[in-house]
């Protein structure tokens, strides 16, 4: 067996030695080179050569030793930030209240409260009977399930109608495959009932001994089926309630805030479809709410003797609200209560007995609009800020008289507010806590920009940086994006982010199109055959932001995460002169041979996303722009490339083998780094302040391009 790699060898004798190879000593820094193995892939009569496939071999010791080498080599190369990242990773830490907790929220008679203790990495999630002053209740010690697992995440939590019992689920792995598991909440006795290789996702019927919960298979990890099982009985002779067979759909199951239905809901990234069983009646059968059909996506929520539709039919490219009788569910029994607006992306909905609210976004912000059902009041919420974050929070009694929502901004800590219908008072329950005596949000500035798109489009982004700063073009900028699935990136303050403004940098989220922060056109023209506008609106800010001297090449930093990963390789390979350094995390680079593979999980799901490469239109396409297959023999900025093991979103192999051939084929001396979590999967470290070392490891190589060491 040949070598696969080279060994890292800083200024001392290193020896390693792997299935009876040769033993190879150096006296100088080498990356890690990965062997090249040939592998054809044909299709559409072209062929594509894939030299490091064979990484993709998750239990071979031989990809582990080359990983593990890459690691040592990351390490070796950042050793000089070591004490660096240590101090920024305690002060970011020193930044965050440890005993801390969550505003408490009142649900069937009980005040739930999550808390922190000083000192300890994981959440308590407890409960108060009837009063806040009523003796705590432990529900479940993180601290305590996580002691003797390297990552630890509890998952869905449902109590049941008599609050005697919660079902709960683990995951131990990071493979987003949970166990549930039931305990008894008079007792503390954890039952027999063990079910594997779940979402996490379920719920009680109203008999308090019937639940719900979807379940993956074992090999895609798609969520294809929905059980239904009895209390006390084991997991094999689980009923199957549905099996949801398009691999292009997911399915779940979870229960209206009326407690009256059990929904199953099956959803693909243009399509839903809903399932309906009354819960007082879980042996009954489902009836379908209605039938699926092609580009209807609909989201309901049930009131009353009705359901309340938030739906694209007949056209409604941002949304609108309908509303049908719960015994006629079919979408020609919709009728209208809030008409489409060609302006206006209709988001969500919260239900009370007397106002109805609505999440929406016009021109890329969010709003709050308070509509009484008697018709006397229609207004909304006012948040006077040039750019900033506001979403619904957790509302679980249709009763109250008082909305609770979130808001924040670049510059305003997190807050948890509620709303009073009749007084119109707003109370701030919760501002986020900001430990560090030299913290003054006055002393921040956020606004607004535009950059003008190669086609003509405005694209906004959302600055941050400390204020007194001079645009001479000197600035260091770290850009983010992400431009994908409609998912939509607003600005919100994040205590971490101030390790960088304090140092200098300016902080820049671009709103690129892919999302849905001007509607859900923008997301449109940033997906299939249009998805390069993603990619290009990135560069086009990038420029503008170089051309308007809040920055230059030397001092431009991108940054971005799974499919904003994606972003992150079509960008240097598209114009990689434009940046000194890029970080990409989790990144999704091998798009063409992962969406031809439809056994890696999630991949038939996305074929509404990036287009089905089995038809050549959309292969030629998704080559041409594709990081892996476009890199060249050219000068790429300074790399950080992070992953994990275990990731179940993004497998391990596409970041790995991206790096080995930008190693192979790029012209520069710039540094090249990949930093394989051994433990973790694609949400990175599970303890509270585990991420915050992930997280100095990326500022710490940014602020060492820098030259900024303190």
């Amino acid at each position: 067996m040949k070598k696969q790699f080279m060994l890292i060898i800083i200024s001392f004798t290193f020896v390693f030695s792997c299935k009876n190879d040769i033993i190879m000593t150096k006296t100088n820094v080498n990356p890690p080179i990965a062997k090249k193995v040939e592998k054809q892939l044909q299709i559409h009569n072209d062929t594509r050569i894939d030299n490091y496939y064979w990484l993709n071999q998750r239990e071979d010791q031989e990809v582990l030793d080359y990983l593990n080498a890459e690691n040592n080599y990351t390490e070796s190369i950042l050793k000089h930030t070591e004490g660096f990242q240590k101090s920024l990773f305690d002060e970011m830490k020193a930044r965050i209240k440890e005993d801390d907790q969550s505003v408490p929220y009142k649900q069937n008679g009980y005040w739930y409260i999550t808390r922190y203790e000083e000192g300890k990495d994981y959440p308590i999630y407890t409960r108060k009977k009837e009063s806040l002053t009523a003796d705590e209740e432990i529900l479940f010690d993180c601290n305590l399930m996580a002691k003797g697992h390297s990552y630890f995440k509890l998952g869905g939590l449902t109590i049941s109608s008599d609050n005697t019992l919660a079902a709960f689920a683990v995951d131990t792995v990071s493979r987003r495959q949970y166990t549930i598991k039931i305990k008894n909440l008079v007792t503390g006795e954890i039952y027999d009932d063990v079910i594997v290789n779940t979402t996490g996702g379920m719920t009680w019927a109203n008999d308090n001994k019937t639940l719900f919960y979807s379940k993956k298979d074992e090999v895609t990890l798609r969520s294809d089926k929905i059980f239904k099982h009895k209390l006390g009985t084991d997991a094999s002779t689980d009923q199957l309630v549905f099996h949801e067979k398009d691999e292009t759909y997911n399915t779940y199951v979870y229960k209206t805030k009326s407690k009256k239905y059990i929904i199953i809901g099956s959803s693909s990234t243009l399509a839903t479809e809903y399932q309906i069983l009354e819960a007082d009646q879980p042996d009954n059968e489902f009836k379908v709410f209605n039938s699926r059909e092609k580009d209807l996506e609909y989201s309901i929520a049930h009131f009353d003797d009705s359901f309340y539709i938030i739906t694209n039919k007949d056209g409604a490219t941002n949304f609108k609200l309908q509303k049908t009788n719960e015994s006629n569910t079919s979408s020609d029994n919709w009728t209208d209560v809030l008409p489409h607006r060609e302006d206006v992306l209709l988001e969500d909905i919260e239900i009370f007995k007397d106002y109805l609210v609505v999440n929406e976004r016009q021109n890329g912000l969010n709003q709050l609009r308070i509509i009484s059902w008697n018709g006397a009041e229609d207004y909304y919420l006012d948040f006077e800020s040039e750019t900033y974050t506001a979403q619904l929070g957790n509302n679980p009694d249709f009763e109250s008289e008082t909305l609770r929502y979130g808001f924040n901004s670049l510059t305003n800590p997190s807050s948890v507010i509620d709303y009073n219908f009749k007084t119109k008072e707003k109370t701030v329950k919760k501002e986020q806590t900001v430990l560090d005596p030299n913290f003054n949000k006055d002393n921040y500035q956020s606004k607004r920009i535009w950059a003008t798109a190669r086609d003509g489009e405005k694209i906004p982004m959302s600055i941050v940086y400390k204020k007194g700063m001079t645009l001479n073009g000197q600035n260091p900028v770290l850009q983010y994006a992400y431009g994908s699935y409609g998912s939509t990136i607003d600005p919100y303050f994040s205590s971490i982010r101030l390790s960088l403004l304090d140092r200098g940098f300016i902080y820049v989220i671009s709103h690129i199109r892919g999302s849905e922060y001007l509607g859900r056109p923008w997301y449109e023209n940033g997906k299939l055959l249009t998805k390069k506008n993603t990619f290009t609106d990135f560069i086009d800010c990038s420029k503008f932001l170089i051309d308007n001297n809040y920055t230059s090449q030397k001092h431009l930093y991108a940054m971005g995460g799974s499919a904003g990963g994606l972003l992150m390789g079509a960008i240097i390979n598209m114009n990689p002169e434009l940046y000194n350094g890029v970080v990409a995390a989790v990144p999704f680079v091998d798009v063409v041979t992962t969406m031809l593979d439809d056994s890696i999980p999630l991949t038939t799901g996305e074929y509404d996303e990036w287009g089905n490469p089995n038809d050549k239109t959309y292969y030629d396409y998704m080559k041409s722009y594709s990081p892996y297959d476009n890199v060249a023999q050219k000068e790429y900025p300074n790399l950080l490339v992070t992953t994990g093991l275990h990731d179940s979103q993004v497998q391990y192999w596409e970041p790995a083998k991206w790096v080995a051939k930008l190693r192979e084929l790029k012209t520069d001396s710039n540094l090249l780094l990949l930093k394989t979590d051994m433990e973790a999967g694609h949400g990175g470290a599970s303890g509270r302040f585990e991420a915050l070392k992930e997280v100095a490891l990326e500022y710490a190589f940014l602020f060492d391009l820098e030259g900024i060491n303190k």
